[in-house]
């Protein structure tokens, strides 16, 4: 992958990724394709599947993108170029040449869609998560990388499909927000972006889009949720754990994006390695999503995995049931 100054980005290695040209011929040749998105798809799920869909409807090939839920593309996300390959999730294919998950460790994650994968002559699985299960007949799966849309990107580079302006900025989107606004990056990540910036996106207004931008409920909200914070120093060995919770009531009239935007907050307690926040379902049933964020390499990843989720190292989730105090409590159990 060149960058301005003819240096290189690492590309996938057909060695570690013994299914690479397998899924660049089986992108190169279908004649029809879906790409599903997790459910409540972030900017790297979307931004890679509307990256996708913009390089093959380049090639004249029949493309859709698509996720369980919302019933919308989140509104944060509706300038991303593409858009108009998204389909709601009850009109997507269940027969097609080609399906691809992008950004899912897990069939799970694919919601109620997940039966479209036994539709599919072929099914190719392209993430970035080290807990990913290796759920499709294809897997290009790269844990290094600091995004799924750099993944998709090497990919296109495979294919000799040029990055434009429009695939770009889905791209940028993916690895601006997986990066947290390039605050975790590593050797390559700048020069990658340096070669999406160079289309001539705007860096700064995708990112204040995706990142910078709620609504005034947001703040009510706010004052709601982290007044439920508890600091638990003692959790993991004295590590520390600080935890808020999300009551369906509390988030009347929000988008998706304001809910998720906690975590990134409570994270920023000095006393605490560990952060946590608990989301509850939408109809408000004793389900909830729960996200985890750490430093100082403590591993919520395997963590996640341990209580039927997955992830990152340092960033994962997973979903719980039962009252917010059990949550809590099985929580703490496995941290300790």
């Amino acid at each position: 992958m060149p960058d301005l100054d003819g240096a290189s980005v690492p590309d996938l290695d057909a060695a570690s990724v013994p299914d690479l040209e397998a899924a660049v011929t089986a992108l190169g040749t279908a004649t029809s394709v879906t790409v599903l998105c997790h459910i409540n798809p972030d900017a790297d799920s979307l931004g890679s599947g509307l990256a996708l869909a913009l390089a093959l409807r380049g090639r004249a090939i029949a493309v859709q993108v698509a996720f369980a839920e919302p019933d919308d593309v989140p509104v944060s996300m509706r300038s991303l170029p593409g858009v108009e390959f998204v389909v709601p999730a009850d009109e997507v294919a269940r027969e097609v040449d080609l399906l691809v998950t992008v950004d899912c460790a897990s069939a799970g994650r694919l919601g109620s869609l997940r039966d479209r994968l036994d539709g599919a002559r072929t099914t190719l699985v392209i993430d970035h998560h080290r807990s990913n299960v290796h759920f499709g007949a294809l897997n290009v799966i790269d844990p290094a990388a600091e995004s799924t849309t750099s993944v998709v990107a090497r990919l296109l580079d495979a294919l000799d499909i040029p990055i434009d302006r429009a695939i770009a900025h889905c791209l940028f989107a993916g690895l601006v927000t997986d990066t947290g606004s390039f605050r975790w990056v590593q050797p390559g990540t700048h020069r990658f972006a340096d070669r999406l910036l160079d289309t001539g996106i705007d860096g700064a207004e995708i990112t204040r889009e995706l990142l910078d931008t709620h609504p005034f409920g947001w703040l009510p909200m706010l004052s709601r949720v982290l007044g439920s914070a508890r600091l638990v120093p003692e959790a993991h060995g004295g590590a520390g754990l600080v935890y808020a919770v999300v009551r369906t009531e509390d988030t009347t009239g929000l988008r998706s994006e304001e809910v998720e935007s906690v975590i990134d907050i409570v994270r920023t307690t000095s006393e605490a390695v560990i952060a946590a926040v608990l989301k509850q379902s939408g109809d408000g049933s004793p389900q909830w999503s729960v996200s985890l964020r750490s430093r100082d390499g403590v591993d919520v990843g395997s963590i996640a995995t341990g209580l039927g989720g997955g992830g990152h190292r340092f960033a994962a989730g997973y979903t719980a049931y039962g009252s917010a105090e059990d949550v809590v409590a099985d929580l703490r159990l496995a941290l300790d």
